[in-house]
């Protein structure tokens, strides 16, 4: 993914307002993000805990979502896989709802998926981060087919907001 800029980002957006766009948390590291790493952006609202967002290239150009997510409970045991990138994670997947664009958002309507909760797929894939034990479990694909997979359920899902 090539660096984007904090302006870039917020004009990306395509399911809320422009108001909502210019008043977000956006991170205050871009520059440090490690973007050749990176099939998209994600992050965590610090001010707002049930808030995420991210940002793909989708047809040549980025593409913003704002989500709504779940918190992982701390009771929760249960191991969940992430519907993006199939980590297993132990109470850190959460369900991301993403308003969809234009009148079907306005009109309330959504689209949700299981994600790993703090966004860093394209991090999990790479081994570039550790979701701990257990978290890949073992597949006969090449790291490129798991990118590809990775990207591929992603645009699936920006499809569906896009629609």
């Amino acid at each position: 993914m090539k660096p984007l800029t904090a302006g870039e980002i917020r004009t990306a957006f395509v399911n809320c307002t422009k108001g909502e766009a210019k008043r977000l948390s956006i991170p205050h590291d871009l520059a440090e993000r490690p973007w050749g790493d990176l099939d998209f952006l994600g992050w965590r609202d610090p001010q707002a805990p049930d808030r995420a967002y991210l940002v793909a290239e989708s047809d040549g150009r980025p593409t913003a979502l704002a989500l709504r997510c779940t918190g992982a409970a701390s009771w929760q045991t249960r191991r969940s896989m992430c519907s993006m990138c199939m980590t297993v994670h132990t109470g850190g997947v959460s369900l991301m709802v993403a308003a969809k664009a234009g009148r079907a958002g306005q009109q309330g309507n959504s689209v949700g998926a299981y994600m790993c909760g703090d966004l860093a797929c394209p991090l999990y894939v790479r081994g570039k981060k550790d979701a701990g034990v257990g978290a890949r479990l073992p597949e006969s694909l090449t790291l490129e087919e798991k990118i590809q997979r990775t990207v591929v359920n992603l645009t699936v899902f920006i499809a569906r907001v896009t629609a």
